[in-house]
């Protein structure tokens, strides 16, 4: 995976304070890595983008979160063609036809699964196809 000299610090920084989600990351970033090949991290403020040739999915901490949803939490969002229908998808929208962005609320490793790399894989390749 690609990432700028400053990635690491810039994790830490924004993972302050949420070690369990920290962790979260880490397990779900390695997975990436070793099915997505030529991605690429870039930590902003508001999250951590992954890009190939374009944006096809980020992690971050939830600022506005549901009621239900984990106290702690890593929420994971990637585009689409078209709308999953799945109950792990936690919120959908289309912002423009024919592009859904999906967000996916992971409060345990164990679903960080085949089932989730899946669509992220979906999502990689979706954007590898944009102009």
């Amino acid at each position: 995976m690609q990432t700028s000299d400053s990635y690491m610090d810039d994790l830490l920084l924004y993972f302050h304070g949420k070690p369990f989600e920290f962790s979260l990351y880490r397990q779900l970033v390695r997975r990436m890595d070793e099915s997505l090949p030529g991605m690429s991290a870039r930590v902003q403020k508001s999250q951590i983008s992954f890009y190939n040739r374009h944006l096809f999915a980020a992690a971050s901490l939830p600022v506005r979160r549901k009621k239900d949803w984990p106290a702690a939490c890593l929420l994971v969002t990637f585009g689409l063609e078209a709308r999953l229908d799945s109950p792990r998808i936690a919120v959908a929208v289309q912002p423009y036809p024919n592009r859904w962005t999906h967000h996916i609320v992971l409060s345990d490793e164990s679903q960080i699964d085949d089932e989730l790399l899946g669509w992220l894989r979906q999502a990689y390749d979706f954007s590898q196809s944009k102009r």
